[in-house]
């Protein structure tokens, strides 16, 4: 699995496209908060809080991850290097998850360099400093949850076809839909319980949920498993291709 992982990790920082998905997510970030004016502007948003940051990432990554693992198995399919990969002496398991670490590191090595906006919002703020650390520490951890849980839709989404923008194309649907999906549903009914129930099938309830700097067991556990039931059926689709 390790070796996996380094030639992954490798195949980004060797090749443009790690710094470009790095850049894009920072450029994106950068100029939403703090150039274009609108919802995301720190400056129009009056508060010295990073609420809004946390509020754009998760739809930024929404197609910057999917644009990540794309490649992941799509690329091998079509250069016909799944099937050497799938004869060595690894397990498919081991395969899976080498791929998503290494996906998974790579949205990490993006998000590192956004703790500036920490500092930043601290020296703005009329007292310096006075910001709620719990809410950004939980908001960040909410964070790498969710990037694991979209990492994982992508790792699957690079299965289904040898054309990495097919890949791609799914990768982004499949990530709206368990992160806002569900509460676009839940809009369609007027009793208050059904909607609730349904909102926390998706993903943004539960991110909201730890975002807000309680860590409950419960969202944990519904990330933990989203993650793994979709590297789960990555493998029952890996064993399926032909060799």
């Amino acid at each position: 699995m390790f070796a996996i992982f380094k030639r992954e990790v490798r195949s980004f920082f060797t090749s443009p496209i790690g710094y470009l998905i790095v850049g894009s997510f920072l450029l994106l970030n950068g100029l939403f908060l703090w150039v274009f004016k609108g919802e995301y502007n720190i400056f129009d948003y009056g508060f010295a809080d990073l609420g809004n940051f946390f509020l754009l990432a998760p739809w930024i990554f929404i197609f910057l991850v999917p644009a990540i693992t794309m490649k992941s198995f799509s690329e091998e399919r079509k250069m016909g290097t799944l099937e050497l990969l799938l004869i060595k002496p690894i397990s498919i398991w081991e395969l899976v998850l080498g791929k998503f670490w290494g996906a998974f590191l790579l949205c990490v090595i993006a998000v590192i360099p956004t703790i500036v906006y920490v500092f930043a919002i601290s020296g703005l703020g009329m007292v310096e400093g006075n910001y709620d650390l719990g809410v950004v520490l939980g908001s960040y951890f909410g964070l790498l949850f969710l990037i694991a849980c979209y990492t994982s839709i992508g790792i699957f989404a690079s299965t289904l076809s040898d054309n990495q923008i097919i890949a791609f194309l799914v990768g982004i649907l499949v990530c709206f839909l368990v992160f806002d999906g569900f509460d676009a549903v839940s809009s369609i009914f007027s009793n208050g319980e059904t909607q609730q129930l349904i909102k926390n099938l998706g993903a943004k309830s539960h991110f909201d949920s730890i975002a807000r700097g309680v860590i409950d067991t419960r969202d944990l556990i519904y990330f933990i498993s989203l993650t793994l039931l979709f590297l789960y059926i990555t493998l029952q689709r890996l064993k399926q291709l032909p060799r």
